[in-house]
């Protein structure tokens, strides 16, 4: 085999190796994220703690775009989220979920807190890390409850569960007193129904150890040199003269 196509066969092997790699990895990163699913089939994050001393906590404009897959988010559970949220000073907790320009009216000129920025660190890591705007204001929201624009909401003493599923638009999550007083402190984690983990990381690793196989193959056929290269054969190798 000549020179240039045994490197060829290495090049073209290291980079199905590399690639190989990469499914192997992301394959396995699938499969783990299965398999942190709770009961619901949710995968959540940790509980964290949120506090302000205002009368609400909002989430800053959470902007949803299907483009277009809406159907699939019809058929199957992908795109429904949920919401665990369970007061820290034992008063009736209310969380809900409404249309960012609905929410800013109903807050207006109400004391609250936009919360933005929410970092969980990621799957490996226990970081969490939020920033918090504080907005002044005077007035008294109309209990939670009472109001019209939530597409979804729950509320009452301990620990509430809120399912959503997630349609085009801006949205907002709030966290409140119940009864709208002051002093909003809760413990919240979030999770969202990831369909296909599982048959996803089965496909990613099993077509990257094909992948593997090939490349290491195509590098060990480049590297690998000819067991009778061409050319004179040894003079201890010569066939005896006949007598």
């Amino acid at each position: 085999m000549k020179t240039w196509a045994r490197i060829t066969l290495v090049v073209v092997g290291a980079f199905a190796a590399l690639f190989a790699s990469l499914l192997l990895f992301l394959g396995g990163l699938s499969l783990w994220g299965d398999s942190q699913k709770d009961e619901r089939g949710y995968v959540m994050t940790d509980t964290e703690r949120f506090d302000a001393g205002t009368r609400a906590l909002a989430s800053e404009n959470l902007d949803v775009n299907l483009d277009g897959a809406e159907w699939l988010v019809d058929e199957t559970d992908l795109g429904r989220v949920t919401l665990d949220v369970e007061s820290r000073a034992d008063k009736p907790v209310f969380v809900g979920i409404a249309r960012t320009g609905d929410v800013s009216e109903y807050l207006r000129g109400v004391p609250h807190t936009e919360v933005s920025d929410i970092d969980y660190g990621g799957p490996f890591t226990d970081d969490f890390d939020a920033a918090y705007h504080d907005l002044n204001g005077s007035g008294r929201p109309t209990p939670p409850a009472e109001s019209d624009i939530w597409v979804a909401s729950k509320q009452g003493p301990g620990r509430q569960t809120l399912d959503w599923d997630a349609k085009d638009g801006d949205w907002s999550v709030v966290v409140m007193n119940a009864d709208g007083s002051r002093g909003v402190d809760a413990d919240i984690s979030a999770g969202a129904k990831v369909a296909f983990l599982d048959e996803l990381g089965w496909t990613l690793v099993g077509t990257g150890g094909v992948a593997l196989v090939i490349g290491v193959g195509l590098m060990v056929l480049g590297i690998r040199r000819p067991r009778n290269p061409s050319g004179p054969a040894p003079a201890g190798d010569a066939a005896p003269a006949a007598a």
